[in-house]
């Protein structure tokens, strides 16, 4: 066989290989990410036994602690409708009522238990609309 022909069927099989490397990363990422949802989504539509990422604002004076278990209050950005949590596990640092935070866990009996070490805060923007800094 010609080496000429020989390169070209290596760079053709190559190249043919990294497009399906590609689209198989890319369907991996979209596929594995989920969209977070409010507590009033999760309360309307929540499946028993499915995992969802929730996020909102923790109702400021809902936090207590039970032994191991931190509980408390989630509320929509908005504010309004609102659900019990029950989390075990690491609490960042900056967990505090009025904080933004995403959590990963389960609706169980109108409850959402959170998942061990799965709590995120989100930090407040110094750029939020309203404010000249």
């Amino acid at each position: 066989m010609d080496p000429a022909r020989k390169r070209t069927i290596r760079l053709v099989v190559a190249l043919s290989a990294a497009v399906l490397l590609a689209v198989a990363l890319v369907y991996t990422s979209f596929s594995a990410s989920s969209e977070a949802r409010d507590p009033s989504e999760l309360l309307s539509s929540a499946k028993p036994g499915q995992t969802y990422d929730l996020t909102g604002r923790v109702v400021p004076k809902s936090v207590t602690h039970e032994g191991a278990a931190l509980r408390f209050r989630v509320a929509d950005r908005e504010g309004g409708t609102s659900i019990p949590v029950v989390y075990r596990g690491t609490v960042p640092d900056p967990f505090r009522g009025g904080r933004e935070i995403v959590l990963t866990g389960k609706m169980e009996n109108s409850r959402f238990i959170g998942q061990r070490d799965t709590l995120v805060t989100k930090c407040p923007s110094k750029f939020t609309e309203g404010k000249n800094s």
